[in-house]
């Protein structure tokens, strides 16, 4: 597994859930009495913000996410939505969880009406948020582990 320096893992978290806060709102409307997705991406952030670190809080807040995502599978966004927002929190564990928040979005974008173009514009708005020396590794992930489906165009 690749290494990450603490701070470039604060960094990834902090961008993670940039990319499942911008998708929540595609949960909260499907399920708006339900904030275990938006608990996880607090928690997320409270993590990158202190360095504390409780591998069960860190645990419950994410495995909470994915059980609000199951229960919300009958509605492709919403649960993609909660899953971005499980890997987000998943990030303070595992640095590479990142970008599972951030391909959860870009499934979003992908049932769209326009899928080519919300994808497009997702991947451009996730790599210029993401901080400069770690939009490679971001780009290497999408080439092992991005499906074509969600790639732009021109790949």
């Amino acid at each position: 597994m690749e290494k990450y320096s603490k701070q470039d893992q604060r960094l990834l978290a902090i961008w993670a859930a940039d990319c499942a806060e911008r998708v929540l709102p595609f949960f909260e409307k499907a399920s708006s009495m339900d904030d275990r997705p938006r608990k996880a991406i607090e928690a997320c952030r409270a993590w990158a913000s202190t360095g504390v670190f409780k591998m069960a809080d860190i645990r419950k807040a994410s495995l909470a996410a994915h059980a609000a995502a199951r229960e919300a599978k009958e509605n492709n966004a919403a649960c993609f939505a909660a899953r971005a927002a499980g890997q987000a929190v998943a990030t303070a564990h595992v640095p590479q969880h990142a970008f599972g928040a951030a391909y959860y979005a870009l499934k979003i974008a992908a049932d769209s009406a326009d899928a080519e173009a919300e994808i497009a514009r997702e991947l451009d708005w996730q790599t210029r948020h993401l901080p400069k020396n770690l939009r490679q590794r971001w780009q290497d992930w999408q080439s092992k582990r991005l499906p074509k489906s969600l790639k732009p165009a021109s790949d």
